[in-house]
């Protein structure tokens, strides 16, 4: 695995996105309530940090968690919630050393179709279906991973020139649409809500 990856949108970041498969999960799982580039630039700040150019899950499955809450907390924080996502990341990187010895490539290396790749990556602890979803269609769109049913087992995010998530980030046109995307999404949902309790009364 060794593209160029355009989430962070910092050049070592990203990097280090493209060429670690761990770095690129990780950063999937940060990419929760905090902006996208934050989330994705959490993983490079967690390896530097660490004194290492890349996470080792055996390494991070066996540290301190008050040590490695500590280490994402530092200013400036990986994260919003800090202490939370450390622990969630830990959990995380136990997974993989107990299923995949800790090789993160081996969740979607030979696997034969996009509905086992999706089961696959709904088993990783914090993935649920929208994540998990998400990040197989930005295998298949950017990492070249395209077992058979991708698209399909991606739903809506595996559709062709679309612009709902991650997987169509290749630059700042495309994160404008991405973002533009998610804007009409919450203000559908923020107008939803409000003609449900209207209609309640």
């Amino acid at each position: 695995m060794d593209v160029t990856l355009h989430l962070a949108q910092d050049p070592e970041a990203d990097a280090l996105l493209g060429r670690s498969p761990l770095a690129a999960l990780t950063g999937m799982l940060l990419d929760q309530q905090i902006p996208m580039e934050w989330a994705f630039k959490g993983p490079a700040t967690i390896a530097q940090r660490m004194g290492a150019d890349d996470l080792d899950a055996h390494d991070i499955a066996t540290r301190d968690p008050e040590a490695f809450a500590a280490l994402l907390s530092e200013k400036p924080a990986v994260h919003r919630y800090p202490g939370s996502m450390a622990g969630r990341i830990q959990q995380l990187c136990r997974y993989l050393v107990e299923h995949y010895d800790g090789d993160a490539e081996a969740v979607w290396k030979g696997v034969d179709s996009g509905t086992e790749l999706l089961k696959r990556l709904q088993d990783l602890p914090g993935f649920g279906k929208q994540k998990a979803q998400i990040f197989l269609a930005l295998l298949g769109k950017q990492l070249g991973v395209q077992p058979t049913g991708w698209r399909e087992a991606a739903g809506a995010y595996g559709e062709a020139k679309s612009f709902r998530s991650v997987a169509d980030i290749t630059g700042p046109d495309s994160l404008a649409k991405v973002r533009a995307h998610k804007q009409e999404m919450k203000a559908a949902a923020k107008a939803a809500k409000t003609a449900g309790k209207s209609s309640g009364n």
